[in-house]
């Protein structure tokens, strides 16, 4: 073999040997690649399983959403108008809300920001509406028994969902709180303060804080997913607190089907009066609860008449992920005496958006459209005024300026009670709600033993007591029809049932049926005569 095919040959196998070491090589990362992979996949598998397992319970939640089938709501919504029922089969069809709106409260006006601290309002002549009052009147409670960390068994709630609407799914006590819808509905009046400040005050000046009052009522949305009870058809609920906080107010179960409450109130220089009753539209991801009807405000000494609908409350994240709630959509608010009017703006959530989330904005404008006043902040945390001070006179769609110097805040939120998270997150107002008094009327949502039992931690009793009661009530209800048939059979008028406290009306100022206080209540309860109120508990 010559030198020459002896240097071939050596360099062969030295790049042989290379080659192999580059095949070896790769082999190796192949082999760990492939375990690498093959972890991953075992994770991923794992991961769907949990996820699968995760899906088929939030799923079954779905029954928790029906928390906020009548909330809130709760979750505040409004009334009037022919009733609408959440538990029917209905047409309507419900859009999603806009993205984009007509105008943009950052690019029409110049303002000072909305997360404002106390100091910075206080320098600008801003105002707090919670006003300091010298406590008079009973010593309420501060708490509520904590809510039990129970375990929910959601497969047996499953069993009784099968092949049932969603509105019609019995629900446990264990996705409820211990209030009625009735007193969720009185809880629009914890900020009623407004409505005593507002009584005194100009036309023009008097929307800004019926605005501010109406968007007050949303405050409490953010914190509270769990549902009321439904109340009994002939329930009440009153709170007299004229006393200590200005006002009473009387609620009562007037509809079954549709489900509907009928509200009263008075205070210092003002009237309050709504129908609650309301549509749901379930999409899969979320849950919204459209209201139907109006809310009316009345000023005794100005007659000044104040209506208006409330907006939609969305439910997001249904099958999977952290329940929470958004408010959006367009209130218009008429002064039915002067024909001034504010639109309302509830600014939908927006995950793109940089702005401030849960905003509201809105222009109140003269008898001529012209708009004279500003009201912005959250429904959350705060609201403020401000005045105009120019305009580009477009009436379709105003770009304002405002007075910086002008802003005055006219709502602050009340914050929560130390230890409200353990508290079903109530407000100080709502733990006194269901405060056992004595008094009431028989039918008065206080005296419910399901509602107490669950109030107080006793879930399985409180649960065998509801079906007990729920039966009592379909039982007079069969009775009714049984007898609603015989009387069609003879040709004869049966009349429907009547509520016990209100009467239902034509709303003379947009045609809209509501139900009307006809009053009687105070004064049973003067001379302790219930003879009136039907057995329902």
């Amino acid at each position: 073999m010559t030198e020459i095919d002896r240097h071939l040959m050596e360099e062969r196998m030295d790049l042989l040997k290379i080659t192999a070491e580059v095949v070896l090589k790769s082999f190796d990362e192949f082999v760990e690649m492939s375990e690498q992979r093959v972890k991953k996949l075992t994770k991923l598998v794992d991961l769907e399983q949990k996820e699968k397992k995760m899906l088929q319970e939030q799923f079954i939640e779905l029954a928790k959403q029906h928390s906020s089938l009548e909330r809130a709501a709760t979750f505040c919504s409004s009334r009037g108008g022919e009733p609408v029922s959440a538990y029917g089969d209905q047409e309507d069809e419900f859009h999603d809300a806009e993205e984009e709106l007509t105008f943009s409260p950052n690019s029409e006006y110049h303002s000072a920001p909305l997360d404002m601290t106390s100091s910075e309002c206080t320098s600008t002549s801003s105002e707090s509406t919670t006003c300091t009052v010298i406590k008079k009147g009973r010593n309420r409670r501060t708490t509520v028994p904590e809510r039990p960390d129970l375990p929910i068994n959601l497969w047996s709630i499953m069993k009784n969902c099968i092949g049932k609407e969603l509105s019609k799914i019995p629900m446990p006590v264990n996705f409820s709180e211990p209030i009625s819808v009735l007193q969720r509905v009185t809880e629009d009046l914890e900020y009623a303060d407004m409505l005593e400040k507002a009584a005194k005050l100009s036309s023009l000046e008097q929307m800004c804080y019926v605005a501010a009052y109406a968007a007050s009522n949303y405050s409490t949305t953010c914190h509270r997913t769990n549902k009321p009870f439904n109340p009994l058809l002939g329930e009440t609920y009153e709170c007299d607190r004229m006393e200590d906080l200005g006002w009473k107010s009387i609620t009562e179960q007037v509809s079954h089907h549709p489900p509907a409450a009928a509200h009263h109130a008075i205070g210092r220089g003002w009237t309050m009066y709504q129908d609650f009753t309301m549509t749901s539209r379930f999409r899969g991801k979320y849950l919204s609860v459209i209201p139907v009807g109006y809310t009316h405000v009345v000023f005794d000494e100005s007659k000044n008449h104040y209506s208006y609908r409330k907006i939609t409350t969305t439910v997001h994240n249904i099958i999977v992920g952290k329940l929470w709630i958004d408010n959006h959509g367009d209130m218009e608010i008429t002064n039915h005496k002067t024909g001034e009017k504010c639109v309302l703006k509830f600014i939908p959530y927006s995950y793109f958006s940089r702005d401030t989330q849960r905003k509201v904005y809105g222009i109140i404008r003269d008898s001529t459209g012209i708009p004279k006043y500003v009201v912005q902040g959250t429904w959350d945390k705060s609201i403020d005024m401000l005045k105009v001070s120019n305009w580009n006179g477009n009436m379709d769609k105003p770009k304002v300026e405002v007075d910086e110097t002008s802003l005055k805040r006219i709502w602050t939120v009340n914050p929560l009670p130390k230890g409200a998270e353990k508290m079903h997150n109530f407000t100080k107002l709502t733990i006194e709600l269901n405060e056992e008094e004595d008094g009431v009327a028989p039918t008065d949502s206080r005296l419910r033993p399901d509602q107490r039992l669950m109030e107080i931690g006793k879930w399985d009793e409180s649960n065998k007591k509801k079906l007990e009661i729920e039966e009592k009530q379909r039982i007079v209800r069969r009775k009714r029809e049984a007898e609603m048939d015989k009387a069609m059979q003879r040709g004869e008028h049966y009349e429907e049932y009547q509520p016990t406290w209100f009467t239902k009306v034509q709303d003379e100022l947009n045609g809209a049926l509501i139900h009307q206080y006809k009053g009687g209540y105070w004064e049973a309860k003067q001379q302790n005569d219930w003879t009136k109120c039907p057995d329902i508990f």
